[in-house]
């Protein structure tokens, strides 16, 4: 199997089950385990407390210690037992023990296919970053129309056996062979220097961390509350799938001409378009909270999710050494897609409670000031021809 394929395969496979989790997860609790909204948002929110901790801390640790192929499984393993957690789990605290399980190893898997990704490019094994990333965005978008069919025919608790499915199918992807590289144990004789906080002293990285912490940061309450936010907004229940997938459709098409037509974009330029982008998705949703609207801003979310992601890894691939990338991932995931959409969720989640749009137009208090920042790393890429 070629590493291209490898990788292609391994995104679709996760992303297929972030198609569940996302999306639904918090309908699903709310409407099978009959906790309210504001309880939702505390669960998740906490969950992506421990997240960040995890993506940060654990994440890192282990990437040091163990080899890439071993990491992977030891967290695919992980959430397949943190899901089994669920089906006990009735109240609200037993709930938020199961979610905080589940995040402790779950989300970590996204760093760290991003973190393998980016070694195979650095080392020349994998050409497309973005047509294999693209694979993930047709996962998600996929079982988003599938699950759509399947909660109409028999609710909302086929979405928990799907999802434990899903993670089956990844924990078994271990038993394929894997690149080579990946099977390497890093080195215990890793320099001092190359700690955590060296990675702040990397030209302009604390700066580009900040703009797409507050671009993915935005996100809060579309990933939260899209969903209800639909059925507020009276969308026939079975468009809302595909509705929700638009927006990876968006991805999908972005990530498949990314590494042609954006390539030879300034990594400023990119972050500056994908605030801009973001900043107009939301205030459409506000003004419009209609059904049609909000499926047309749902397009942006190339701009506002996509390319911000794709900007991040162009900077790391550029200027990151190869040992400090799993390090630079977990600060990514934790600070950009944990911590600072724990907070906005639980914003977007009071804003909500007051009046549903509100939640929306709320995420522009990240996406301005991320333009704004965007504009100054452009300058600096300009005059330092960086």
């Amino acid at each position: 199997m070629s590493t291209q394929r490898w990788m292609s395969i391994h995104f679709f496979s996760f992303f297929l089950t972030w198609g569940i989790f996302l999306p639904y997860w918090s309908g699903w609790m709310i409407d099978t385990k009959g906790i309210s909204v504001s309880e939702a948002s505390l669960i998740m929110s906490l969950g992506l407390v421990v997240r960040g901790v995890s993506t940060l801390f654990a994440f890192p640790y282990l990437s040091a210690r163990v080899s890439s192929k071993r990491l992977l499984s030891i967290m695919g393993i992980g959430t397949l037992v943190a899901i089994v957690c669920y089906i006990p789990a009735n109240s609200f605290t037993s709930l938020l023990i199961a979610t905080s399980a589940l995040h402790l190893f779950y989300p970590t898997l996204m760093p760290a296919l991003d973190s393998v990704a980016g070694v195979l490019v650095q080392s020349k094994q994998l050409k497309h970053y973005g047509r294999s990333r693209q694979w993930g965005s047709i996962g998600f978008v996929s079982i988003g129309m599938i699950i759509t069919i399947f909660t109409g025919l028999y609710g909302d608790e086929i979405i928990f056996w799907s999802l434990l499915c899903g993670v089956i199918g990844f924990v078994s992807l271990g038993f394929v062979q894997t690149p080579m590289i990946l099977s390497e144990k890093p080195p215990m004789d890793q320099p001092k220097k190359e700690g955590l906080f060296q990675l702040f002293r990397i030209k302009h990285f604390r700066l580009v961390l900040v703009i797409v912490i507050l671009l993915q940061a935005s996100h809060a309450t579309y990933y939260n509350y899209g969903y209800i936010f639909l059925q507020e907004i009276q969308a026939p229940t079975y468009l809302i799938g595909f509705i929700i997938n638009i927006a990876v459709i968006a991805e999908i098409v972005f990530f498949s001409i990314a590494d042609k037509k954006f390539n030879q974009f300034s990594i400023g330029a990119l972050l500056t378009i994908s605030a801009i982008g973001s900043s107009a998705r939301w205030i459409l949703v506000f003004v419009f909270p209609n059904v049609i609207i909000f499926a047309i801003a749902q397009t942006l979310h190339a701009l506002s999710f996509a390319m911000a992601h794709y900007a991040f890894m162009k900077y790391l691939i550029k200027n990151i050494p190869h040992r400090q990338i799993p390090k630079a991932q977990g600060v990514y995931s934790a600070l950009a897609l944990s911590w600072s959409t724990a907070v906005f969720t639980i914003l977007g989640g009071y804003l909500y409670e007051i009046e549903p749009k509100l939640s929306f137009i709320g995420m522009i208090l990240c996406t301005i000031p991320a333009m704004l920042l965007a504009l100054v790393y452009k300058r600096f890429e300009n005059s330092k021809n960086i």
